[in-house]
């Protein structure tokens, strides 16, 4: 099988090797023909690196995995080359202009997108580059999952149909998680960290449910494991830019948690969802 990675950072570039070890042919994607290395792990020779979008036209299926900051651009730019292959949505985030999913700006800029699916769970990519046992949710239509769960076998995966729900597990986790990192410095102790971090995943899922999310996703990988990983964790990059932020220093690198926050806010809005606690962990974080 051929796979079109688009995206080379840490989680595309992890992906991209789990799927030539699975035995996939890969075509990896970034703009400027690069990719992430991870410490004592070499890249398998089936791994193609590319910055021609043309290249991934006749792959058997895509993964998605740039950032959610610049999901909808990229997509634009590769949409004269998408020719009807499942789609596997591996970015974790909401779009901070709009509150888009990553799902719903597929709808409006692939539209003749049938077969799509969303990877999410508790997943570290240095960990998964080095084969650590990893699981994952993957919701979407059944061609989808099919094809997603061969592509990536060397992955636990849980099949599941909710996508709304597993995007707003994604999505909600890198919001909490930074709320968690902030709140591990400037909250005055244990009882108030414990209470923020409940109402926020509260508000999460109250959020989820009015988007037409299963509560049961939420006990999912996709929501309590990767919850877990992320809010609890100075390896994640949202818990971590939490952290800095607190500290008055700048995040390092993309911190999808403040694109989460902003986008989560704007569809409650749109929704009529309250969301007192986000918007004043939103006030604290000055972001």
């Amino acid at each position: 099988m051929k796979v079109g990675v688009i995206g080379a950072g840490a989680w595309g570039t992890a992906l991209s090797i789990v799927s030539a070890r699975g035995g996939s042919d890969v075509i990896l994607w970034s703009y400027d023909g690069c990719s992430k290395t991870f410490e004592n792990v070499e890249l398998p020779e089936n791994i193609k690196i590319t910055s021609e979008m043309s290249e991934l036209k006749n792959a058997d299926a895509w993964l998605i995995v740039t950032p959610a900051a610049y999901f909808r651009e990229t997509i634009k730019k590769a949409a004269e080359f998408y020719n009807n292959q499942p789609i596997i949505i591996c970015t974790k985030g909401a779009e901070s202009s709009t509150g888009d999913f990553m799902s719903e700006i597929i709808r409006k800029e692939l539209p003749s997108a049938n077969d799509f699916g969303v990877l999410s769970g508790p997943q570290f990519a240095a960990e998964v580059a080095r084969g650590v046992p990893t699981g994952s949710t993957l919701a979407g239509t059944p061609k989808a999952v099919e094809i997603g769960k061969n592509i990536l076998n060397k992955l636990y995966i849980n099949a599941s149909d909710d996508v709304i729900g597993a995007e707003m597990c994604g999505v909600g986790k890198n919001a909490v998680a930074l709320i968690c990192g902030y709140n591990s410095i400037a909250a005055s102790g244990e009882n108030e960290r414990a209470m923020i971090f409940t109402r926020a995943w509260n508000e999460v899922m109250n959020l989820g449910i009015a988007s037409g999310a299963k509560m049961a996703t939420f006990l999912d990988l996709c929501g309590i494991g990767d919850l877990f990983l992320s809010a609890t964790s100075a390896t994640s990059r949202n818990f971590a830019g939490g952290m800095a932020i607190a500290r008055g220093e700048e995040p390092a690198g993309t911190v999808e948690g403040i694109f989460a926050l902003h986008g989560l806010i704007r569809r409650a809005e749109k929704l009529g969802v309250d969301t007192t606690i986000l918007k004043e962990m939103q006030k604290k974080l000055n972001i």
